[in-house]
């Protein structure tokens, strides 16, 4: 008998053509066109890579110092739903630009890659901070029109549009870029796909930052109710300061009776609104003020303001607190949104959520919490995952870092040490501080601690500290009076407006 001395082949990998594409790099457009962009293709269902395709747009901006590269650095902003073509644009002037290839990309469904774009639902009920029982079932019919018209739009693609798949696209974007290992750095809903990626490719991932994390048993309808609790947290903290100054501000020498006099006032703006200053405004303005503590003393004396019954005309920082009451209200959904966050199961029990309703609307008001609670097109989902999300791990690669701002009301502080101890990374608290996404907006203190990490590998402490932005330098009653130092209230809610704060995750 003969025996055949040919080693059986191999069979062929499904993905080599994937991963062996050519990038071919061009100027981007308009505000872009400081990058570079080009388009990949990737398989719209990875159990099938010889079936449907989709494109994949990046960006790219090279290391400044091209003698000290060290490789590739993948960003992602949040959302889910974000576009991060503009990251590298962002980071261009930070430390880590000169040793790192700049990378964003547009994730599957999002901008310019193949979109997932879902019909508009019509509104059904009224905004309200503070709705009656009555009005639930309105709120469970807009969840579900919204659904429902998703799915008529976008059923071909929809199923296929997750976080495992956003995080195999960046594997195919690595390894057509020619790279064995990909840094990265991700803000909130990022800080997941991070995860997700590092669990699925940990021999793939090199140095990570996870900034603003997602809690990884929160996976989503929890980490949404978790921000009702947070806006409450930091309005607690408000009301504390503002009684330690009662002389400034007579609203009360307590959190207690601070927090007696807010709700005074939006029982008189429920009986007769100020101007265009309602119940569900002033809620919605109190939640957001609370966050920022240099905003607490314009926060104190708009309430003040209307608690005496002045029109917003009359009140000092009105047009700032308008821009505030705007904030409150604003929840930006994509399709990708209203997808990606439905890859957990959620209740389908709609009594659940009017449940929940009822208690955050008395305990959670602020900020619009109540929203965290209601029912979301996820209750009413209308196709069925292929998989199940990701159980998160590190194995085998470096340690990374997680920072996490303890009044931080998208991404609860709680949800920074949860994801630091799951993957065994060191922890970055950023005391007293309320801002979402911290990396690269002037916090001196993180910026050194991440740069000194991703460009040298030199690790902070596993448990550090870095302080946020000073509160108001007001005196407490008794103490001697300061000078003051008027916080540009319209300017950094603005600067709030224009960045990752209105994501619903971020």
């Amino acid at each position: 008998m003969l025996v055949s001395t040919t080693a059986s082949a191999d069979p062929p990998d499904p993905l080599a053509e994937f991963y062996q594409q050519k990038v071919t790099w061009a100027q981007c457009s308009g505000k872009l066109a400081e990058l570079e962009c080009a388009t990949l293709v990737a398989p719209l269902d990875y159990a099938k890579p010889a079936g449907d395709r989709i494109s994949v747009v990046i960006s790219r901006r090279k290391a400044g110092e091209q003698e000290r590269r060290r490789g590739v650095l993948f960003t992602n902003p949040g959302g889910p739903g974000g576009s991060g073509l503009g990251m590298p644009l962002f980071l261009g002037k930070t430390e880590i630009a000169k040793v790192h290839d700049l990378i964003g990309f547009d994730p599957r469904g999002v901008g310019g890659s193949t979109a997932l774009n879902c019909r508009a639902a019509p509104v059904i009920a009224a905004p309200d901070s503070r709705p009656g029982d009555a009005d639930f079932p309105k709120w469970a019919a807009e969840a579900r029109e919204a659904e429902e018209a998703c799915q008529k739009s976008a059923g071909g693609i929809r199923q296929f549009v997750s976080t495992l798949n956003t995080a195999r696209d960046m594997d195919v974007l690595r390894g057509a870029l020619g790279e064995q290992k990909l840094n990265y750095l991700g803000y909130s809903y990022g800080t997941y796909l991070g995860a997700v990626y590092g669990t699925l490719f940990p021999a793939h991932l090199d140095r990570s930052v996870l900034d603003s994390a997602v809690h990884p048993e929160w996976v989503w309808r929890e980490q949404f109710k978790a921000q009702a609790v947070a806006y409450r947290r930091d309005v607690e903290a408000w009301a504390a300061w503002a009684g330690e100054r009662n002389e400034k501000f007579a609203l009360g020498k307590t959190q207690g009776e601070v927090l007696g006099e807010v709700e005074k006032v939006a029982a008189k703006l429920l009986a007769e609104p100020i101007g265009d200053h309602t119940r569900t405004s002033f809620d919605g303005a109190v939640g957001v003020g609370a966050r920022y503590r240099p905003l607490w003393a314009d926060l104190a004396t708009i309430v003040g303001k209307l608690k005496a019954g002045e029109k917003p005309a009359q009140t000092e920082g009105a047009k700032a607190a308008q821009l505030l009451a705007k904030t409150g209200l604003s929840e930006l959904r994509s399709g990708v949104f209203d997808t990606v966050t439905c890859e957990a199961d959620w209740p389908t029990d709609v009594e659940t959520y009017y449940e929940d309703m009822r208690a955050f609307r008395e305990r959670y008001p602020f900020g619009f919490g109540i929203v965290r609670a209601a029912p979301m097109t996820c209750t009413f989902r209308t196709f069925t995952p292929p998989e199940a999300p990701a159980k998160l791990a590190r194995n085998g690669y470096p340690v990374g870092l997680v920072v996490q701002a303890e009044g931080d009301t998208q991404t609860q502080y709680a949800s920074g040490p949860a994801m630091a101890s799951r993957l065994g990374h060191n922890l970055i608290t950023v005391v007293d501080e309320g801002k979402h996404g911290i990396y690269g907006g002037g916090n001196k203190c993180v910026d050194a601690k991440v740069d000194r990490y991703l460009v040298d590998g030199v690790l902070p402490g596993s448990l550090t500290e870095c302080h946020g932005d000073g509160r108001p330098d007001v005196p407490k009653d008794g103490e001697p009076p300061k000078p003051a130092q008027a916080a540009n209230l319209e300017q950094s809610i603005q600067t709030y407006l224009n960045g990752r704060g209105l994501s619903a995750i971020g």
